[in-house]
């Protein structure tokens, strides 16, 4: 008997005793990775369980059957040479008496093709035979498919070297500078988010829906009971968990995987996300004016209810759960602006708190609900444990809804700011810095005109008499008003510091369309022309939407000395980190950045805007703006990069301007 037929033979014996059971030992997965723009590898990638292994591509005759792979259908594409295996183990095999090239644990095949990067297809089949040491399974047939189109391309796994190292200045060295001049690296701050939850807390304090409930809550665990000390204690568990459940609303937002380090920015300046909040916002305008009512589904608050009657500490918990869905009709407007501050605030994704690094952008929002809820929940505390508290406080009435209706205004005037942020973004030329402050200028008029009565909303009552806060509040609303109307006519002589950042940049006009300061928008431009003139850079990670960037730009760059510095001595290159406008198809990259979680994922680079924050966020560790770098014409570090906290003193400005060109002539 031949070789070849006992083989088969050995084969059959195997395949017997192995049907009475299902083995799947190997596992396949196809992927498909671009080398350029014309060639790519198709991957056949097999997980192989412990104690099997299948066979190399090469095996004599006489062997185990070989992995072999067929190609049946091929659209926009060529196959080059054949398909290449990794090194694999060699044994000699005592049945088969030869040596067999075979793999385990997991292997990879590579076929190279030269593709259309825009759409193709390639069909077919492979086929291998699996073994352990007691048998062999019958050979296997498994199709695969491999279809790419531009709808899809985005995905595929394209990374070259040439284009991580684009986002990547070699010489720059954030740890040595050539001068120590500038603030050191640090974590971002979370506490002014904290405290911003907090002032959300204390406004919805005094919305129709909650101050009322203030007295009568607390009265209800205090009256009566005979242990005063223990109503006061249950009235503070009321509070604790008014805290915890807001607090818990934020959760679902940590269940949000691979965020990009700039996602902060994706988020506030993304054109539908702005125009979404507008219309939010004025949808919850309309609610505070009073033309209806946003509640939650009756039964919601009917089941909480109900619940709330059990009595003890989970009957607490369930009177807090009331509270907050009965007051969505008030709070949830604030809530909204409390996400939108939140997702609009320039912070890092890794963040220091208590001494613990918090890398999940959530951990945003949860720190300003528990803002939120500790200052709702306070006063229920404070007031049951101090009860002569609440014959001070004043009666409900008709200046909650009067408070309501201000509100309302003050929603309608952010709306316009997320309408701007859109606008300026996409540069469609709609909400020019005239515009803006026409509809802020008519806003506040509205709001002074409801003040004195000359407009009337649904659920106001009838003004008796004016006093002294009606009165005050009336002549501070229409002095804002006056304040806004030199912005309608695009006066420069009238300075609008206190808005700074609100409004659209000052070249974002009808009337002055030029920058005060020279800067170019593209880094490969500017670092050209420093080179010529052998001038230092001031890099400038700026946006269209960065409230804090139009606060340096109205507030500092416009000093005499800041103004002959940047003009004069140093080639300023503002790069527009939420530049919406694509790249060149050939210009587009799929490069692989870090996680938070030590790891690497790939990420498109399709517009401008995403090419500078890239470039920020793998050079100088950083994605908050604005950023402030000084290099010199080859690129090296002059001082530490700077931000808005440190740059707002224009002293502090000055002095790091002239730092920067100090370095630059110790290194000429």
């Amino acid at each position: 008997m031949s070789k070849k037929i006992f083989s088969i033979i050995y084969i059959l014996l195997c395949f017997i005793s192995g049907y009475s059971q299902v083995y799947e030992p190997v596992k396949w997965k196809f992927n498909t990775r671009f080398l350029n723009d014309s060639t790519a590898e198709l991957l056949f990638e097999a997980t192989i369980d412990e104690g099997w292994y299948i066979y190399s591509q090469n095996v004599e005759e006489g062997g185990p059957i070989p992995t072999s792979f067929y190609f049946n259908e091929i659209k926009n594409a060529s196959i080059y040479n054949k398909v290449i295996e990794e090194d694999a183990t060699i044994e000699y095999n005592p049945f088969f008496e030869m040596d067999l090239k075979s793999f385990s644990d997991k292997t990879t095949f590579k076929q190279r093709v030269k593709i259309n990067a825009h759409s193709f297809i390639i069909k077919g089949e492979l086929e291998f035979m699996t073994c352990n040491d007691v048998m062999c399974l019958p050979p296997e047939y498994v199709e695969f498919t491999f279809n790419k189109s531009a709808e899809n391309i985005q995905n595929i796994q394209k990374i070259t070297t040439s284009a991580i190292n684009s986002y990547i200045i070699e010489s720059v060295d954030l740890d040595n500078p050539i001068l120590n001049c500038g603030e050191k690296r640090q974590e971002q701050s979370m506490w002014g988010i904290f405290l911003l939850g907090i002032l959300g807390g204390f406004i919805a304090l005094l919305t129709p829906c909650v101050f009322p409930m203030i007295p009568l809550t607390v009265s209800f665990f205090t009256k009566g009971s005979e242990d005063r000390s223990k109503g006061v204690l249950r009235a503070s568990l009321y509070g604790v968990f008014i805290l915890i459940i807001y607090f818990l609303l934020s959760l679902p937002f940590h269940l949000m995987p691979n965020l990009d380090p700039e996602i902060l920015n994706q988020i506030s300046t993304n054109t539908y996300l702005n125009i979404g909040f507008f219309l939010i916002f004025m949808f919850f305008a309309f609610s505070f004016f009073g033309f209806y009512e946003l509640t939650l589904p009756n039964r919601w608050a009917n089941k909480t209810d109900t619940a709330s009657n059990t009595g003890g500490i989970i009957g607490i918990f369930f009177m807090a759960l009331t509270l907050a869905i009965v007051s969505f009709s008030c709070t949830g407007p604030i809530l909204g602006s409390l996400l939108a501050g939140t997702l609009s605030a320039a912070n890092a994704d890794t963040i220091s708190l208590l001494g613990l690094d918090i890398q999940l952008v959530s951990a945003k929002l949860s720190l300003g609900m528990l803002g939120f809820g500790l200052a709702l929940g306070l006063p229920f505390a404070l007031f049951a444990a101090f009860p002569s508290w609440l014959q001070s406080l004043p009666k409900s009435g008709g200046w909650l809804n009067t408070v309501k209706v201000i509100l309302g205004f003050l929603e309608v005037a952010l709306a316009i700011k997320f309408l701007s942020n859109a606008d300026l973004v996409e540069q469609w030329g709609l909400l020019k810095r005239e515009t803006f402050f026409t509809l802020w200028f008519l806003t506040f008029f509205g709001m002074g005109l409801y003040l004195m009565g000359k407009i009337k909303f649904p659920h106001d009552s009838p003004i008796s008499k004016f006093g002294n806060l009606r009165i005050s509040s009336i002549l501070l609303t229409f002095a804002f008003v006056v304040y806004l109307f030199p912005g309608i006519i695009g006066q420069n002589w009238w300075s609008h510091k206190l808005l700074s950042g609100f409004p659209p940049p000052k070249y974002y006009s009808y009337i002055k369309k030029e920058h005060d300061i020279h800067v170019f928008k593209d880094y490969d431009k500017g670092l050209a022309i420093a080179k010529e003139k052998n001038m230092p850079i001031m890099l400038d990670f700026t946006g269209w939407a960065c409230v804090n960037c139009r606060k340096m730009e109205d507030d500092v760059w416009v000093e005499k000395e800041v103004k002959d510095l940047l003009n004069n001595k140093y080639v300023v290159i503002s790069l527009y980190v939420d530049e919406k406008t694509p790249l060149p198809e050939d210009q587009q990259d799929l490069i692989e950045v870090p996680t938070s979680d030590g790891g690497t994922k790939l990420k498109k680079i399709k517009n401008i805007g995403q090419k500078w924050s890239t470039l920020e966020t793998l050079t100088f560790g950083n994605n908050t703006q604005p950023l402030y770098v000084l290099l010199s014409p080859d690129e090296r570090l002059l001082g530490n990069p700077i931000g808005y906290s440190y740059g707002r003193d224009v002293n502090k400005f000055v002095e790091y301007l002239n730092c920067g060109i100090q370095a630059f002539k110790e290194i000429q």
